[in-house]
């Protein structure tokens, strides 16, 4: 792959806290490699910036692996960038070209208050986990991988929904700012084992209702939160939520 270098104009968010006026900043950064990641030229201009004695951006990351779903920036109207199952740490400057100017903004949620700059506070995923997202095991020895059988089916759509990282992506690229794409992967993941079985008849009243408390928005089937999710989860987890919330409320409202 041919290796070149480019010269960019940066119109990058920032913001001192939640509650203070934010607005957008122009820098231009040069030389930059086409095979450095995109935060790499964050590194670049953050050290360029403290340097000249300036506060440099504040920015979420930690794996720079596309695991941690940490990287969460909105990068020309999309999160994540341009390319598709991809997140912001794995986006490389060759998907840009010399001379282009790149918008960069935080998620944008009531629910995510922006901290500084493009990084936002996303504790609002770790309280609707904790509403319901977990699943009672005895403590002791770990119980062998084949005591208790799965279909491979399911054992596949399992894994599948497990995959979401809890980036956020979905949130960002909703009009309505909807958690649904994550919660209903969060249920989807142990409702599809038999080892969620145990709390499947609360797990999704919880998790939607803590979803509520939180501020996210509703769902209108616009699709748009499976087009930019960095691990493709599906939107058929959201048919697979409703089901069971539907369910777990017939069933509560029998007792």
């Amino acid at each position: 792959m041919e290796h070149y270098t480019m010269n960019l104009t940066l119109k990058v968010w920032r913001q001192k806290n939640a509650t203070s006026q934010g607005s957008f900043e122009t820098y231009q950064v040069r030389n930059i490699s086409s095979e450095m990641s995109f935060l790499e030229m964050f590194d670049v201009l953050n050290e360029e910036l403290i340097h000249e004695g300036k506060e440099p951006i504040a920015f979420d990351h930690d794996c720079r692996e596309g695991i941690c779903g940490m990287c969460s920036m909105y990068i020309n109207g999309r999160p994540h960038g341009p390319w598709e199952a991809n997140t912001t740490c794995q986006l490389h400057m060759r998907a840009f070209k010399d001379g282009d100017t790149i918008v960069v903004e935080p998620w944008r949620a009531n629910a995510f208050p922006v901290i500084k700059d493009l990084t936002v506070d996303r504790s609002a995923f770790d309280r609707i986990i904790q509403a319901g997202g977990y699943i009672s095991v005895n403590t002791g020895s770990p119980v062998d991988a084949n005591a208790i059988p799965v279909e491979k089916e399911k054992a596949d759509m399992a894994f599948a929904a497990a995959a979401c990282i809890g980036c956020g992506a979905c949130v960002a690229a909703c009009k309505n700012s909807s958690a649904l794409l994550f919660v209903s992967a969060k249920v989807s993941h142990l409702a599809l084992l038999p080892q969620g079985a145990p709390e499947r008849r609360t797990r999704a009243l919880n998790m939607v209702a803590q979803m509520d408390k939180e501020g996210f928005g509703s769902c209108t089937n616009t699709g748009a939160c499976e087009a930019v999710c960095p691990k493709e989860i599906s939107i058929t987890n959201i048919a697979r939520l409703n089901s069971e919330f539907t369910l777990a409320g017939l069933l509560s409202s029998n007792k």
